[in-house]
């Protein structure tokens, strides 16, 4: 019995065998991985592109060192401009794209500004964005109230600091592009760059406009707005102030008060003085000690002899005092009591500020000629030709309605054009030292309400 057992498990082992090979044996030939590269190449041909990008270390072909143009969320794309050839270009990205600070920490795309300095991979064939670094070559100096910009020189001044500015420097305001000269020398700046060289500056804190109401009565006295702009009184006097909220302060003869004005970007504002205080003049007694003695002082543009105390009306009074090998300087006095006394001492000058300051002299007069010895002026001037029909101010006074002209003074102006119904508009030039005459022709301006 036991025997028979064995048999059978025997013949189902041979059985399951032969079941085995036969299925071994079929026609079908064994998969075989593509040695040869022509096999190789025939594998990859059956494989279609689908355009998917996938990103990794080695996911990029270039780099490049840029200024952020524009974030395009509809279109999930950024624009840069590149250092080196100064041109524009735009990448494409996707939730694969990397996005670093310059400590290789995570950002997010809104926390990237138009005008950073970034470093960037990408696929150059496919326009994709791998990753984007704020630079680490880069510096940032923000909300920047006192600087110098000479823009004849190219050279901006911070602190003891120059820098220049180049034909990649790219002016910003509200993440868009404006022009050189539309930066006031009253706007807040964020200034960005590499090495001594500016590559973006964006404005922080705009500009607005103030005008005075029911000002007869202080005519020929001072507005002092904030800590920062003092400034005479003229009629019909348009100011450029920075946007917020300001303490004014009018003074004339003993007369005037503080106000409160709240400056709004790009708007005119009225503030109405004809309610301030009109006082009989007083007068203050002002000691000066001048160093060097010789020096000469003017107050309010006229001479002073300052070897015995001086009387001044109670108010704000301009003062300068020059000598010759001296650095001159300019500040002003508020005169508010019977009596003071105002120690001066002026710096002597280095063979550079002599350089400088021989630079910076008065323009020279034409020579009388045959032909212009009979003409009403004698000095050069600068025209405003266009847009015709709109009120100019220079440096905040009034000078006419365009076409219209002022006399020509070497460096740094502010030209606004306003008009009825327009959006009032400043420009920043510098005017050079050339014996000539030069002219302005601005682009129109535009009616309120319908945007640029």
């Amino acid at each position: 019995m036991a025997r028979d057992i064995q048999r059978v498990k025997l013949a189902a082992v041979l059985l399951m065998t032969a079941i085995l090979c036969a299925a071994c044996s079929g026609t079908s030939e064994p998969v075989k991985s593509p040695d040869s590269d022509m096999e190789q190449e025939a594998v990859k041909e059956t494989y279609t592109d689908t355009g998917f990008v996938l990103t990794g270390p080695d996911s990029y072909d270039s780099e490049d060192t840029a200024i952020l143009l524009k974030k395009n969320g509809k279109e999930n794309s950024l624009t840069f401009l590149n250092l080196d050839l100064g041109k524009k270009y735009t990448l494409s990205m996707d939730g694969t794209t990397k996005i670093y600070d310059k400590y290789g920490e995570s950002l997010s795309l809104e926390q990237l500004e138009i005008g950073d300095i970034v470093d960037v991979t990408f696929l150059k064939g496919k326009k994709h964005l791998n990753s984007i670094r704020l630079s680490e070559a880069a510096w940032i100096n923000r909300d920047v109230e006192r600087y110098e910009i000479n823009w004849v020189r190219k050279e901006v001044t911070l602190g003891q600091d120059v820098y220049k500015l180049g034909s990649n420097t790219q002016y910003l305001s509200n993440a868009r592009a404006i022009e050189a000269m539309d930066i006031n020398p009253a706007d807040v700046l964020t200034f960005k760059g590499i090495g001594n060289e500016i590559l973006s500056i964006s404005v922080d804190k705009g500009h607005g406009y103030l005008r005075l109401a029911n000002d007869e009565n202080f005519i020929g006295g001072w507005i002092e707005i904030g800590n920062s702009i003092i400034q005479p009184i003229t009629e019909d006097m348009l100011l450029t102030v920075p946007e917020g909220s300001y303490q004014v302060n009018i003074s004339f003869k003993g007369s005037g008060g503080d106000k409160k004005v709240i400056i709004n970007r790009n708007e005119e504002t009225t503030l109405d003085i004809g309610d301030l205080q009109v006082a009989e003049a007083q007068y203050g007694t002002v000691l000066f000690s001048i160093t060097p003695d010789n020096a000469d002082v003017y107050i309010d543009a006229a001479s002073v002899d300052v070897s015995n105390p001086v009387k001044l009306e109670y108010g704000i009074h301009q003062l300068i005092v020059k000598a010759t090998g001296y650095q001159s300087i300019t500040r002003y006095l508020r005169v508010g009591q019977e009596s003071a006394g105002i120690d001066i001492t002026l710096d002597a000058v280095s063979d550079d500020d002599d350089e400088e300051e021989e630079d910076s002299g008065e323009e020279e007069k034409p020579e009388e000629t045959e032909d212009n010895k009979d003409t009403v002026t004698d000095y050069y001037k600068v025209y405003v030709d266009a847009p015709e029909g709109v009120e100019v101010y220079l440096d905040g006074n009034y000078v006419g309605i365009s076409p219209c002209s002022f006399r020509k003074e070497a460096g740094a102006h502010v030209i606004t054009l306003r008009k009825t119904g327009c959006e009032t508009r400043s420009y920043t030039v510098q005017v050079d030292k050339e014996n000539r005459d030069f002219s302005y022709s601005f682009v129109d301006l535009i009616p309120t309400g319908t945007g640029e």
